[in-house]
């Protein structure tokens, strides 16, 4: 029978619980068990596509065109499950479908109310196509406390009493904070949200506690006597080198063997470990180390590409090398004098965004690349910055444009009115809805079998996560090949390009589609282990 880990957060936000989530399945899967991860977001938007990355971060795109939390991005970094629309949900999604039924008439006149019907619709979520799977970890997201949350918890109280309480586990993540003054770390703020926890009927059976400073054995033990738990069942958990290593770490604090105890399994083999070893030595033992630079608009809020930092970090694993990725911001490249800030960069990488600021920095950055022959990796709009460059510069198409910033005499990027999905032929028009609205989601595309895209890939098919309204035009192709740019990836029917290099370039990729989502330490795309190696070269040269 399938098992739930519910794991909730309290006292502050922000304490790395999809992250322990995502190490606990790792460790779980480590031991031979099947695991899925998903996560419950009480805000009222639909999902986070149209949310600003200064609001939510990243937005993690699945395979099946889903647009969710970045969590999903560590959830499948640390298990390499797949993750799928199922595995994210929000209070605006579950409004809206309820919405929707009972304007159809389905509750067959019934006064429609958060309990039984929304209560009801996250259970039936939280469960949905997981009769095959061992363990699901479901992660509640905000804070116990917060009034948006609070038909989630009460529905995960109630799958304790539907399914056994022997086949649910609930972790409570809590933060006990180190009193400077007083040379003291804290346990009442743990106390009040356990309290606070139990007062709606939930007592979880461990605590993970977030601190700067080691949790004495006292602590534990005044901890596990006002919460109610185990001492044994009061982690520890301090911050780490590297987000890799939390595995580790929570091993050796015990947290896998808590989480068995608790559903009463008693005879579960050792964890394999040996995957999160070998990272470990990799990240504590490089032989070199290379710089980045990433001109992007985002710059100030990393969390907006987690996904691209951890690629990176894994292709440094793939190369034994440690990246240094030195963040800059696309707007300070609009002054011609600025691009000198790139000469000490080993590697450029310019990455997806949206909207007008700062793309004429990234045009120059580009420039720069192309120019002094270093290593230049473009993603999405980085790929598309890429084409127009070479369009003004080498093409003589000087008023080159996107007509995602405004109506342009050149249309090199324009906006995508219909395409072919999995499900059929997609159509959008310009002013429609922002929402839902992209071509989204893994697309295959088809590689020339000259190109260094095909030799990187080893393969002459791919498929890849895109998440885009704007795409480059095909029309413009011969010009820029004329130029020196190749058109080496093409999605099926030849319309959308997808990749295109550099020949004439030690390396020069622009990739339409977002590589960095299906990356993973332990399986690193082929891209950024092409581009790590690359800018390693470089630095050998400088």
């Amino acid at each position: 029978m399938t098992r739930f880990i519910f794991i909730t957060g309290g006292v502050v936000s922000s304490l790395g619980k999809g992250l322990m989530g995502a190490a606990l399945a790792a460790l779980l899967q480590a031991r031979g068990y099947s695991v899925r991860i998903r996560k419950f977001d009480p805000y009222l938007n639909v999902d986070p596509g149209t949310m600003s990355p200064y609001q939510h971060g990243e937005v993690y795109v699945t395979d099946d065109g889903a647009e969710t939390d970045l969590d999903l991005g560590h959830y499948e970094r640390f298990t390499g499950v797949s993750s799928r629309r199922t595995d994210n949900i929000t209070s605006g999604r579950v409004y809206q479908d309820i919405i929707a039924r009972e304007r159809h008439g389905d509750f067959l006149g019934a006064t429609v109310q958060v309990i039984p019907h929304v209560t009801d619709a996250i259970k039936a979520f939280a469960g949905a196509e997981v009769s095959d799977i061992d363990f699901v970890l479901c992660e509640i997201g905000g804070t116990v406390g917060d009034i948006e949350s609070l038909p989630f918890l009460e529905a995960i109280r109630q799958m304790a009493a539907d399914m056994g309480r022997n086949n649910v586990c609930y972790i409570h993540c809590t933060l006990v904070p180190y009193i400077a003054a007083a040379g003291e770390l804290k346990t009442k703020p743990t106390q009040h949200s356990v309290a606070q926890l139990r007062g709606i009927g939930i007592q979880p059976q461990v605590l993970v506690c977030r601190s700067e400073h080691p949790l004495p054995d006292s602590d534990r033990a005044k901890i596990a006597l006002f919460c109610n738990v185990s001492k044994d069942a009061v982690i520890s958990a301090l911050d780490a080198e590297s987000i890799y290593e939390v595995p580790l770490n929570y091993h050796a604090e015990g947290l896998d063997d808590e989480v068995l105890a608790a559903f009463g399994i008693t005879d579960a083999p050792a964890p394999d470990l040996t995957r999160w070893l070998d990272i470990s030595e990799r990240l504590h033992n490089p032989e070199g180390e290379v710089t980045i630079g990433v001109v992007g608009k985002y710059t100030g809020m990393r969390d907006a590409y987690k996904s691209l930092t951890e690629a990176l970090v894994h292709g440094g694993l793939a190369n034994r090398v440690k990246v240094n990725i030195n963040w800059l911001d696309a707007e300070a490249f609009e002054d011609a004098d600025a691009v000198q800030k790139l000469e000490p960069m080993h590697g450029i990488l310019v990455p997806g965004g949206f909207g007008e600021r700062g793309s004429e920095g990234k045009i120059a950055s580009v420039e720069f690349a192309r120019e002094r022959g270093v290593p230049f990796f473009g993603i999405c709009l980085g790929m598309q910055m890429a084409c127009i460059e070479a369009a003004r510069h080498q093409a003589g198409v000087v008023d080159a444009g996107t007509t995602e910033f405004g109506p342009t005499p050149e249309p090199v990027v324009g906006m995508i009115t219909e395409w072919m999905s999995p499900e059929g032929l997609q159509q959008r028009q310009a002013g429609g809805d922002m929402g839902g609205t992209m071509r989204v989601g893994a697309f295959e595309a088809a590689l020339a079998g000259n190109s260094l895209a095909a030799s990187i890939y080893g393969t002459a098919t791919i498929s890849e996560r895109h998440r885009h309204r704007y795409e480059v035009n095909v029309h413009y192709r011969e010009r820029l090949e004329a130029a020196g740019l190749m058109f080496s990836g093409m999605s099926p029917d030849g319309l959308l390009p997808e990749i295109v290099e550099r020949p004439d370039h030690p390396w020069f990729i622009g990739v339409q589609f977002h590589p960095e989502l299906k990356s993973k330490p332990f399986d690193p795309h082929p891209l950024f282990t092409g581009f790590i190696a690359a800018a390693l070269r470089q630095s050998r040269l400088v």
